[in-house]
């Protein structure tokens, strides 16, 4: 980059690179870089430089910043309206925002503009929120015919697997990982997939290795948390202390950083540090990302903190759009059994079922839920 050292685009380009590279690895650091490198790209163009207002806002959002991430947006589509990507980042704001018409108009508008993988992908997710996961299903295939990256064509796997996975298919999960990694075998959402399907279908070791696997590439925070509760489990206390252990000092990362706690940290304080806490750290990000994995995350914080009135609210919240996950249903079945409504905590329970292995403690505790509630007079 030296010897372009005013090249607006090839500052942007290398912005955007830093942004996709931290995804991966969730390094602070390269968000730095990326940052460094975009606001060169628009120090030496100020105006009308779509590419890098369009790395600021993924830039953003990466960081969980939402409410900057859609100013850039606006911007990006304000000076560059016929760019797809631009849209693309409006919609990714939009939706963790909780502005999901708003969300569905940008997608469909990026859709328009091009139809290509990324398109294809998000208007799968807008289907996804909503519980349809078989057009979402179909919309994801489209995208992986479409892919022109390998990069794509692992998303799309990987995606596929999840839906597969809210269905209750933890075989077809297996085997859309599977074809994933053969043509991408180091991609470490896909390893993630694919310890979650072994996972569903009972195959403990295999899962356990495949977690490892994936944080050997990429310690983010839910494959430490999947891989910590499933050790929990299993019973073996040690390693999942290991992984809660490097949760913890991630998130000591994070709070130097004052960037706001993703639902992992929530769930995670809920369930094994502080239900007061989580409810703060939930109460933060809600400001500033009205999500419904966040609702949900609320909602499980403020019910182990034993404030299950204000909890229902939020775990409505959160199946507002009728997304089909089995957590969010478990949570608030849990919420309903607590408040004395079992005839509700029972339809919620039948629906988290439907994945019978959605996760490796809370699964059990709905069978026994259910059973007790079933052995009711």
């Amino acid at each position: 980059m030296t010897r372009l050292p005013k090249e607006p685009r090839a500052w942007a380009a290398l912005g955007m690179a830093y942004v996709q590279q931290g995804r991966t690895t969730a390094d602070p650091a390269t968000y730095a870089r990326a940052e460094k490198a975009l606001r060169t790209s628009l120090s030496v163009q100020a105006e009308d430089n779509t590419d890098a207002e369009i790395a600021m806002g993924a830039l953003a959002a990466a960081r969980h910043d939402f409410p900057s991430a859609l100013d850039w947006a606006l911007k990006a589509t304000g000076d560059g309206p016929y760019s797809a990507a631009a849209h693309g980042v409006l919609a990714d704001a939009y939706t963790q925002l909780g502005r999901y018409d708003e969300a569905e108009a940008a997608v469909q508008r990026m859709t328009d503009l091009r139809p290509d993988a990324t398109s294809l992908a998000r208007a799968s997710y807008v289907l996804e929120l909503k519980g349809d996961t078989g057009r979402a299903r179909d919309l994801m295939r489209r995208s992986l015919t479409a892919a022109a990256t390998a990069g794509e064509s692992a998303f799309a796997r990987g995606v596929l697997s999840a839906l597969a996975l809210q269905d209750g298919d933890a075989p077809a999960a297996l085997a859309e990982a599977q074809n994933g990694l053969r043509a991408a075998p180091g991609d470490p959402a896909l390893l993630e997939a694919r310890a979650r399907a072994h996972e569903a279908l009972g195959h403990t070791a295999e899962a356990v290795a495949g977690y490892r696997a994936a944080i050997a590439i990429a310690p983010l925070p839910h494959y430490l948390l999947a891989l910590g509760e499933l050790e929990q489990s299993l019973g073996h206390r040690d390693q999942a202390e290991a992984q809660y252990a490097l949760l913890r000092a991630q998130e000591r990362i994070r709070e130097a950083t004052g960037t706001s706690a993703d639902t992992d940290a929530i769930l995670f304080e809920a369930d094994h540090g502080s239900p007061r806490q989580a409810v703060i750290l939930a109460e933060e990000t809600l400001r500033s990302r009205p999500f419904l994995a966040v609702h949900d995350a609320y909602a499980w914080a403020l019910h182990q903190a034993g404030r299950d009135t204000e909890a229902l609210e939020q775990a409505d919240r959160a199946l507002a759009l009728g997304t089909r996950s089995a957590l969010y249903h478990y949570h608030r079945a849990a919420i309903h059994q607590a408040l004395g409504d079992p005839g509700a905590a029972r339809h919620d329970l039948t629906r988290a079922l439907l994945q019978p292995g959605f996760h490796p403690l809370h699964a059990a505790a709905a069978r026994t839920l259910l059973q007790r509630i079933d052995a009711s007079p």
